[in-house]
């Protein structure tokens, strides 16, 4: 009895993913403290509610510099919609452009950070 209820738990497991339906991700960029020019800060991208999991996410430079950056783990709701953060350290200067790049599902856009200054 205990081997068929395991089975059934570890069948569900690889079928629930699977029930789960595409969705876009939402994204949302800033800094951890308000943005002031010549101040050192963190940027910061999280992305979230997207499914299936695979995504990248690149934070870059005036449309050319990936400033790398660390990203958390993988880590996905209840209803298998998926989520992560990535950040780097940085000196916003004026005339500078800073953006989170996100490719989900073959589609790439760009989110730019909005200065409050």
């Amino acid at each position: 009895m205990k081997a068929l209820v395991s089975a059934v738990l570890v069948g569900l497991l690889y079928l629930l993913p699977s029930m789960a339906k595409d969705a876009s991700p939402k994204v949302q960029v800033y800094t951890r403290e308000p943005g002031e020019f010549g101040k050192p800060n963190t940027l910061i991208c999280h992305v979230s509610g997207f499914h299936p999991p695979e995504i990248t996410i690149e934070l870059i430079k005036n449309g050319k510099e990936n400033l790398g950056g660390n990203q958390t783990d993988l880590a996905f709701e209840e209803n298998w919609h998926y989520h992560l953060t990535k950040h780097v350290r940085f000196t916003p200067v004026k005339g500078e452009q800073f953006t989170c790049k996100v490719t989900h599902m073959g589609t790439t856009k760009n989110f730019e950070w909005e200065s409050d200054m």
